[in-house]
């Protein structure tokens, strides 16, 4: 699951960082306020990397989709990526527990069969 996970998260670094660049065409928007929060949300989705695996690293991800859902309101091509995003969160979870459980009985297996 952190593999798939992790990879999930590295795309959502870039796309970001896109937004970032494309919230900066809107006057009524500060630089510094656009990239303290791209720089924020970029900086979560790199470390939630490391925490998949720990307690609430999951849930840390699922409200890192949901402001990426919310951050449609400044940009709103994101709506659409975010629910992308959110979707690929989901599948990511979903199949990497998936994966998880057929190599720990493949290694059961294994473990078995060895004399």
């Amino acid at each position: 699951m952190r593999t798939l996970c992790a990879s999930t998260l590295i795309g959502e670094f870039f796309v970001i960082g896109f937004a970032g660049l494309v919230a900066m065409k809107d006057d009524s928007l500060s630089p510094g306020t656009v990239w303290t929060v791209c720089g924020v949300a970029m900086l979560l989705s790199v470390l939630l990397c490391g925490m998949l695996t720990r307690p609430g690293g999951v849930q840390l991800g699922w409200a890192l989709q949901i402001a990426l859902v919310a951050s449609g309101f400044v940009v709103p091509v994101m709506f659409f990526l975010g629910i992308v995003f959110a979707g690929l969160w989901w599948a990511s979870i979903h199949y990497g527990r998936r994966i998880d459980e057929a190599k720990a009985r493949w290694a059961a297996a294994e473990t078995a069969e060895a004399p």
